[in-house]
């Protein structure tokens, strides 16, 4: 430095300490970060995000730089990329072999690490890729159509940087990994990929979140917490830290159709956030001016809570939980999308596809399913071991409850 660069150091100290002592991100500026995030990830000019696309390399390129200015450290092979192939075999009945060599399609996590000189390290995560135009994921019957996954899952990613920023200010006794996740939408691809080929020791990992689809808290602030019975840790912390009035929906299993499947493979406690289907679910319109911000918030700081409370706890116990893997097996639909949210008696219809059984049947969204066939149903699990019994072409009836009135229905499979 020269005499003369000399007047300008204590203005370089200044603006070092103003740095250092902005403090957590207020609510606003949560809100505004994550509509600025969700909104590039849900864009158009993204199309899609599918694994393998060019809007998947762009959306992957964004969240490199935003770890990047957080100051997280690069933990993938290739700075914060960790790069795989998935090879699809031409027989259906066959696995995709997903690893580093040969053809196939390439996609990419994204990894940073927040090192707070700790023994333990906490994994958050959320996939980052969707649809792209469409295909055999969506539910979409028209012409191929941009599908932006706005809450599916640009929310969760949003999320994900936004508990980056919250946490550079916390005073934690825990490392955080956080890894945007490629390839679920075709089979958890990414999240396969790093527990095989961890860039960290998972035995230092103490725990694992999942954010997928947390961008449309409802009027009634449901927020489902899957993955509760994997730590005997976890229950006790749960109502303690809702300061926000959520409706707490908490379900035990380890095992879903999201990356925290992954590492509950692994033996690692794990907890999935998701605030429910709708209309939207892999359609083109789930776009990102339909997201509830303010909602999101509330789901990032409930987290933010969550890891706090469970930051002075020793290193967490495992529990295996009674899994999808034991529920029964069924080879017809009514064509319905469930209330995931749904806590009471029966399983509550979200929403009815066309041409299905259920439309002709004239069941409607909202409708509770109480019957079918002999078998009474009082919760999801009811609902699939009654549906296991019927086969391509049978009939029985149905018994929905609807605005306070008990309905019989044919409906024919």
């Amino acid at each position: 430095m020269k005499l003369h660069d000399l007047k300008f150091l204590p203005l370089l100290v200044f603006g070092i300490l103003l740095g250092s002592c902005q403090g957590p991100p207020t609510d606003e500026k949560l809100i505004s970060s994550l509509k600025r995030d969700l909104t590039f990830l849900a864009a158009d000019d993204l199309e899609g995000r599918a694994i393998g696309t060019i809007g998947e390399q762009k959306a992957a390129e964004y969240l490199a730089q935003e770890f990047e200015k957080l100051g997280l450290k690069p933990m993938g092979t290739n700075g914060f990329f960790q790069e795989f192939t998935v090879s699809k075999p031409s027989n259906p009945h066959e696995e995709a072999v997903i690893g580093t060599e040969g053809a196939g399609i390439t996609g990419r996590n994204v990894i940073g690490y927040l090192d707070k000189k700790a023994e333990k390290t906490i994994v958050i995560g959320a996939h980052f890729d969707h649809l792209g135009m469409g295909g055999q994921g969506s539910l979409h019957r028209g012409d191929s159509a941009i599908h932006n996954g706005a809450d599916d899952n640009a929310s969760g990613t949003a999320a994900l940087l936004a508990l980056a920023k919250i946490f550079q200010s916390e005073s934690l006794k825990s490392n955080i990994l956080f890894i945007a996740f490629s390839g679920e939408e075709n089979g958890l691809w990414g999240s396969n990929y790093f527990v095989k080929n961890s860039t960290l020791d998972l035995k230092l990992v103490n725990y694992m979140i999942n954010m997928d689809m947390v961008g449309r808290l409802n009027p009634e602030k449901s927020l489902a917490i899957h993955g509760v019975g994997t730590s005997p840790s976890f229950p006790s912390v749960l109502d303690p830290i809702n300061t926000d009035s959520l409706k707490l929906v908490p379900s035990e299993s380890g095992v879903g159709p999201s990356d925290h499947t992954s590492f509950y493979l692994q033996d690692l406690p794990v907890l999935h956030f998701f605030t429910g289907q709708h209309e939207d679910y892999h359609k083109p319109s789930d776009d990102s001016d339909k997201i509830n911000y303010e909602g999101l918030v509330q789901v990032v700081r409930y987290i933010s809570r969550l890891v706090v409370a469970l930051d002075s706890e020793p290193k967490l116990a495992f529990t295996k939980t009674k899994d999808s893997s034991d529920s029964p097996r069924f080879t017809v639909s009514m064509g319905v999308v469930p209330d995931y949210l749904y806590d009471g008696k029966g399983m509550r219809v979200d929403g009815v596809s066309e041409g299905k059984p259920a439309q002709a049947a004239g069941l409607l969204k909202g409708d509770v399913v109480i019957q079918l066939g002999d078998s009474t149903v009082l919760d999801m699990m009811g609902y699939m071991r009654a549906l296991s019994v019927f086969k391509k072409g049978d009939s029985t009836q149905v018994v929905v409850q609807r605005a306070g009135q008990t309905i019989e229905a044919k409906i024919k499979f």
